[in-house]
């Protein structure tokens, strides 16, 4: 960090940040930097550096950095490359200073790299979960509401581990608290995958994320609610105010801005079908967005919602799964993102104890299966996601969730959405994306995050449900943070 960073103005006044460190693509080249620095202290000094997290459950099981100049060999292997939809042989695979360096001929590659048999494995792109909540997820309901922010904060470092350790290397945080977790994560204080935050999602007042209670009705000028405070949501109404928080999240380093259009599950005070912000609110935040090279997401489910969203500019349509055929046309016309869940209105949905949300999961549970089976057969893009959303037993099946697409389409195919199709989604967020070079793939060039798998990706996706044994190697930029071979 830079002197005005960390210092105060001689004559006593409030500390002034005069310069970019705060800027992701600086912070992705501190990153870089401390990586090349740590590279030959790390079987040293990072040791103590986990052992002081692991206490709280924050580390990896293992972190070996990639050896300093020779590289790492990925030999023995079949691999999904994230695009084409077959797994290929004859190559093998070459890692250099985080990056994917070169597809060798089988048995060619550099004599001094590290050698890593994969004893005919699989290997695939590190996973992308593009609809996560890394706040939100290991908490309840009410502790999200009610608790402490450093409780939640520590519950999210915890579950960075094993979010990572499930091999999930990157998500796209749709909403929440989520700076903070980042740069622990990036500096390599605490083990997680890459994120793409979204800051507090901004919703309309009586909208999806709008948790208020009636009883703190009429609001009060400048009086936030817990969840304002806490950078979970922020209650915007009106063009001027959309702007303001848009750009409050820009500020704080934002890779694509979330806002609800549209009503939700989770919530008790607006309908499912209930249509939020007006046209000339979404531009706000579209224009707002544009102008600092990125774009918005929508949470909506319904045909209109979907529509007005679309014409306002919005690029990425989280959920949908009310969309008629009409709105899917419009959607794949567009050229908009489709960032879809299986919400099946099974085990592993998120638990709802009152009937007016359980009666709206079941509205949404029967749009699930017509939008994947028409939307593929309409050519919409499609990116998986999740959201596993306040429901902590539930963080365990993030990797099932996937596997339940082989119900719609070929595992390959709903392997690609993980992986490809959402590195392509993330890469919309342009010079606003905190990590430099391609995600999802596995190309020269791109980064190095890989996963060896025991079971076969062409066949089947079972092998998710069980992630600890399944794994038997996670690379994530190129250092291995898992191991079994």
């Amino acid at each position: 960090m830079c002197e005005p960073c960390i210092g105060s103005d001689p004559l006593g006044g409030a500390m002034i940040d005069m310069c970019l460190c705060g800027a992701p693509r600086t912070q992705g080249a501190f990153a870089r930097i401390e990586a090349d620095l740590d590279r030959r202290r790390m079987l040293g000094g990072m040791t103590a550096v986990l052992g002081l997290f692991a206490g709280f459950g924050l580390a990896p099981r293992e972190a070996r950095a990639q050896p300093s100049g020779s590289g790492l060999l990925l030999a023995n292997l079949r691999y999904f490359d994230g695009s084409t939809l077959r797994m290929q042989e004859g190559r093998d695979i070459l890692v250099e200073n985080g990056r994917i360096a070169a597809l060798i001929p089988a048995g060619a590659g550099p004599a001094e790299a590290e050698r890593i048999d994969c004893g005919g494995r699989a290997v695939i792109p590190g996973l992308i979960d593009a609809h996560w909540h890394s706040t939100l997820v290991a908490v309840t309901q009410a502790q999200a509401m009610t608790a402490d922010i450093g409780f939640i904060h520590l519950a999210a470092g915890r579950e960075a581990g094993a979010t990572l350790m499930r091999g999930f290397t990157t998500v796209r945080d749709t909403g929440g608290p989520a700076f903070g977790l980042q740069q622990a994560i990036d500096r390599g204080l605490v083990a997680g995958p890459r994120i793409f935050p979204s800051g507090a999602m901004i919703s309309q007042t009586s909208g999806h994320g709008d948790f208020r209670l009636l009883s703190e009705l009429p609001r009060v000028a400048d009086d936030l609610s817990h969840s304002e405070r806490a950078g979970v949501a922020a209650i915007a109404d009106g063009r001027d105010e959309v702007l303001r928080r848009t750009r409050e999240q820009l500020m704080k380093g934002a890779s694509q801005i979330k806002i609800m259009a549209g009503g939700g599950v989770s919530s008790l005070h607006d309908p499912l079908e209930s249509v939020q912000y007006l046209m000339e609110e979404i531009e706000a935040a579209v224009r707002a967005a544009a102008d600092w090279g990125t774009y918005i997401c929508a949470h909506v489910y319904t045909p209109e919602g979907i529509q007005r969203a679309l014409r306002a500019g919005v690029r990425s349509i989280e959920h949908g799964q009310l969309a008629d055929r009409e709105t899917m046309a419009m959607m794949r016309e567009e050229g908009a993102w489709w960032s879809i869940q299986p919400f099946l209105a099974d085990e592993d949905a998120n638990p709802k104890s009152d009937p007016r949300q359980q009666a709206k999961q079941a509205e949404v549970a029967q749009g699930t299966v017509r939008a994947f089976q028409q939307g593929r057969d309409m050519g919409v893009r499609m990116a998986f996601g999740t959201d596993i959303l306040m429901n902590p037993p539930g963080a365990a099946g993030q990797g099932r969730q996937l596997a339940k697409l082989a119900r719609f389409m070929a595992p390959l195919e709903a392997l690609h959405m993980a992986t490809g199709a959402a590195g392509e989604l993330l890469a919309l967020s342009g010079e606003r994306a905190p990590y430099e070079g391609k995600l999802g793939v596995i190309a020269e060039g791109a980064l190095a995050d890989l996963l060896v798998v025991e079971g076969d990706p062409e066949t089947g996706l079972d092998w998710l449900d069980t992630p600890e044994t399944s794994l038997a190697l996670i690379l994530k930029n190129g250092a291995v943070v898992k191991s079994l071979l």
